[in-house]
């Protein structure tokens, strides 16, 4: 058990039954694992469309209402996403029955979706902010994508009328992304990869903190809006899925040296709370007979800064 608890204002970490369900992991284990153990007590969640209304009209939010009721539990926060575009392959999480209607229909199914989901949530004590759309404008990533301007601006607005209250998050869509045109959010969020896998190859990222401290001010002079990292990796980007790739191919994009390395990267760039990537995997390497990649994780997010 944790005998202490992770900063929320410091770091996060995003929660993906989806991802759990890859990993062939209770969800509930898992989430009562990072809480309990792991100490996290920022959470960013996913209302995945297609899990919550298999069938039109069908709604089913036990799962999600369980990830809830242990975060208020342990007196923690929680950014929720919203949207048909949340994170996790296959990215764009539209139920078959919606992405099978027209264009029209599948958009104000969509606005009610999303609508049922913030009343649902909207008293939660835990509740903090919104996700809309994760990377919203990314057109090249993910199945079954649709990109949208004037449809997002109503999901945006519709959010705001139901919930005036909490912020909403948006996220670049590219590394070195900086929204210029509405909707503005109230807070961006970017993400930081640094070992990428391409076109069946690793490199580096381009991007140092340096730079992406010059976007964060960039974004406070044009918006004076806040920034933050809502992505860190802390798992493997490889050639195929984590939990089919050995060990051997797992390291070469995410080995305990990666995730000190990023961890620090992410910490020079001073834009918190920094909400980590790759709790499941975490575990599932636990669960596995390898502590390795949490304690390296726990280790440095217990560093304290020169």
């Amino acid at each position: 058990m944790s005998t202490s608890s992770i900063d929320p204002k410091q770091f996060g970490v995003s929660f993906s039954a989806k991802q759990c369900r890859n990993f062939s992991l209770d969800t509930s284990e898992t989430l009562e694992w990072l809480i309990k153990d792991a100490g996290f007590r920022r959470f960013r969640l996913m209302s995945y469309w297609n899990d919550n209304e298999k069938a039109q009209g069908q709604l089913d939010f036990t799962e999600l209402d369980m990830q809830f009721r242990l975060i208020e539990e342990a007196g923690g926060v929680i950014s929720l996403g919203l949207g048909a575009r949340q994170p996790r392959w296959p990215e764009n999480h539209w139920p078959g029955w919606a992405w099978e209607a027209p264009k029209t229909q599948r958009s104000e199914a969509l606005l009610q979706y999303i609508a049922t989901v913030v009343e649902r949530y909207k008293d939660s004590p835990a509740l903090i902010s919104y996700q809309l759309e994760n990377e919203a404008l990314l057109e090249d990533f993910g199945v079954n994508g649709e990109v949208d301007r004037q449809r997002l601006r109503q999901e945006f607005e519709l959010v705001k009328r139901l919930d005036p209250i909490k912020p909403i998050i948006m996220t670049t869509s590219t590394s070195w992304g900086i929204p210029l045109r509405n909707p503005i959010p109230d807070i961006v969020g970017f993400s930081f990869y640094h070992t990428l896998y391409n076109k069946g190859a690793y490199r580096k990222s381009n991007f140092y903190p340096w730079t992406h401290r010059l976007r964060k001010a960039l974004i406070k002079i044009l918006h004076r809006k806040p920034t933050f990292i809502h992505e860190l990796q802390c798992e493997p980007w490889g050639p195929t899925a984590i939990w089919k790739m050995p060990i051997s191919e797992q390291d070469k994009s995410m080995s305990t040296k990666h995730i000190a390395e990023n961890i620090r990267l992410a910490r020079a760039i001073n834009a918190p709370p920094v909400d980590l990537w790759g709790g499941e995997w975490w575990y599932w390497r636990l669960k596995n007979g390898d502590p390795s990649i949490w304690n390296t994780v726990r280790q440095e997010l217990n560093n304290k800064l020169d």
